[in-house]
């Protein structure tokens, strides 16, 4: 099947990482590498998601340039060093709290313990390609359930400079020639963090609080109270509103959540 033969997907997916993918010098404060797909309905991106995150940088900052990033954020620097005034910055958070609890997309995250990876295998994985074939797999079981079949779905991921994007491309058509089987087709395409993408920003304020959750489990996390709300489990959490399920389904370890090894 020839790309010329494929209808654009209904949905595009936004992807980012929680710490790096290096196994040869590990934080002993984040050992963990974590990937995390976020998949959007193309409507409720445009409609909702998008509207709703440009306006909290309105509100907050008084223009849209802000690129929303978790680190940032938390380190209250660069843009974000308004934020110290305390008034300021719990408005900002709980407006920001509020868009993300509310905007209708399905998360998928794999968290890969690095130090358990390198005490396991004698050769292990790229944190990132393995990452990478674990979300591909589930978002395409996720967009069959969506009656997506043979179409075409972007990936879109931030840039990470040009020798990082051909290997990464690499791994990713490496991935799909393993799994020709699958109808449907994938696209990936980089982005700049310049170009201020509102779904890149999504995904990389979900994928921190999953990955800190996976490192302490046991720790008051309000931000993953909201996001593990989004993670996939029969495919249908995530969806608009006007076809969500009206109550929670539970079990989305190993599904949307997969940590490794």
């Amino acid at each position: 099947m020839t790309q010329a033969d494929n209808d654009f997907s209904d949905f595009i997916i936004f992807v980012d990482e929680s710490g790096d993918h290096s196994l040869t010098s590990i934080s002993a404060e984040f050992p963990l590498f974590a990937l995390a797909f976020c998949i959007l309905r193309k409507t409720d991106y445009v409609t909702e998601v998008a509207p709703a995150l440009d306006s909290l940088k309105f509100d907050t900052f008084g223009h849209d340039l802000v690129v929303l990033h978790s680190r940032d954020i938390r380190k209250q620097q660069g843009d974000f060093a308004v934020l110290r005034d305390a008034a300021r910055r719990a408005k900002f958070m709980s407006g920001m709290s509020a868009v993300i609890a509310e905007a209708p997309f399905t998360l998928c995250v794999t968290a890969i313990d690095k130090i358990r990876h390198k005490e396991r295998y004698r050769n292990p994985y790229n944190p990132y390609h393995l990452s990478l074939q674990y979300c591909l797999e589930r978002a395409y079981r996720f967009l069959i359930a969506q009656e997506q079949r043979g179409k075409r779905t972007h990936i879109i991921a931030e840039s990470r400079g040009k020798a990082e994007d051909k290997d990464l491309e690499l791994q990713f058509r490496r991935i799909l020639d393993e799994n020709e089987g699958w109808d449907h087709h994938f696209e990936l395409r980089f982005a700049s963090k310049s170009c201020n993408s509102i779904g890149l920003q999504l995904a990389d304020l979900a994928a921190y609080p999953v990955a800190r959750h996976v490192l302490e489990p046991e720790q008051a996390n309000r931000a993953f109270d909201i996001v593990e709300k989004k993670l996939m489990t029969d495919g249908m959490v995530g969806m608009s509103r006007a076809t969500r399920p009206s109550h929670r389904v539970k079990g989305y370890e190993g599904i949307g959540l997969k940590v490794f090894p």
